[in-house]
């Protein structure tokens, strides 16, 4: 069953120089950021590689607003900052278009794939969190996780089944567990960094002065079981977008293993990396892997 008949065609869409330009800024915007995810945007084929940098771009845009701690905004600001972006955000799902290249970008993936409020909104509503919620606890995370990370994987599976929506109903569960892996890898590799300078506590009960081995262990526990739950499913994406969630998948793995190797008192102040040379090896294996 399709949602729509399938477009073949092998790159973006036709389209106006200005829809040209929101695509080139969002690239733009990931060139700036990205990490991880840059190495393996890089692993998708056209028209998927640009449709999903749109909607990062937008992702990201949302989240320096709230993190930056190198802008002078108060919390307040900050506060309308994000409530412009997504009433702006929310034009642009009903007009098809913005005056903000981003949010132009993202409303050209939204319009083709089907991606409405019911994603988009929860997302916005864990960006909110960030500047009202100390201390999380499980309640708190579960939403927040399904708003700032789940559902932009579902975001990205829409893209990725291109309209098949039994596809995307027997993948989505993944989606949203690789979702939850990787902002749970986050929050364990920038403890330091969101306790101490942003203020925040996203994993209940975890305080950076009495952070233990077996509190690491358990959380890494839980983060594995998330991947190699998404690990089962990836062999049922598109070739399209296989390789390179392959390629995300392992390389937020080896930061799991990095991680668990690394004392707990060692996290606690200072962020565990992945080295560029281990990265190229790891893009290298998908690429492999994929054939």
């Amino acid at each position: 069953m399709f949602l729509r008949p399938p477009r073949r065609s092998a790159g973006p869409p036709c389209s106006s120089t200005y829809d040209r330009a929101a695509r080139a800024s969002a690239a733009v915007v990931i060139g700036e950021y990205s990490t991880s995810f840059g190495w393996a945007t890089r692993l998708l084929h056209e028209p998927v590689r640009t449709h999903v940098r749109s909607i990062y771009a937008l992702v990201r845009v949302a989240d320096e607003l709230v993190d930056d701690d190198r802008q002078p905004w108060s919390r307040a600001h900050r506060a309308a900052l994000l409530d412009g972006l997504q009433a702006e955000t929310h034009r642009a799902l009903e007009t098809g278009g913005s005056a903000n290249l981003v949010v132009h970008a993202f409303a050209l993936t939204s319009a083709e794939h089907g991606i409405g409020r019911d994603l988009v909104d929860p997302f916005f509503d864990s960006m909110r969190a960030d500047l009202s919620v100390q201390v999380h606890d499980p309640q708190s995370l579960s939403g927040y996780l399904y708003g700032s990370a789940e559902v932009v994987g579902l975001m990205c599976l829409r893209v990725f089944v291109d309209g098949d929506q039994r596809r995307y109903d027997a993948l989505a569960p993944g989606a949203r567990r690789l979702g939850a892996a990787f902002q749970k890898v986050n929050f364990l590799r920038d403890l330091c960094d969101d306790q101490q300078v942003l203020g925040r506590t996203y994993f209940p009960g975890v305080d950076l002065t009495t952070f233990t081995d077996t509190e690491r262990d358990l959380l890494l526990d839980d983060i594995d079981a998330d991947l190699a739950a998404a690990a089962a499913v990836i062999p049922q994406l598109p070739p399209s977008s296989r390789c390179a969630v392959h390629c995300a998948h392992a390389l937020f793995a080896e930061l799991s293993q990095r991680l668990r190797r690394t004392p707990a008192e060692q996290i606690a102040r200072e962020r565990v990396r992945v080295p560029d040379r281990v990265k190229a090896q790891l893009v290298a294996r998908s690429l492999v892997a994929a054939r």
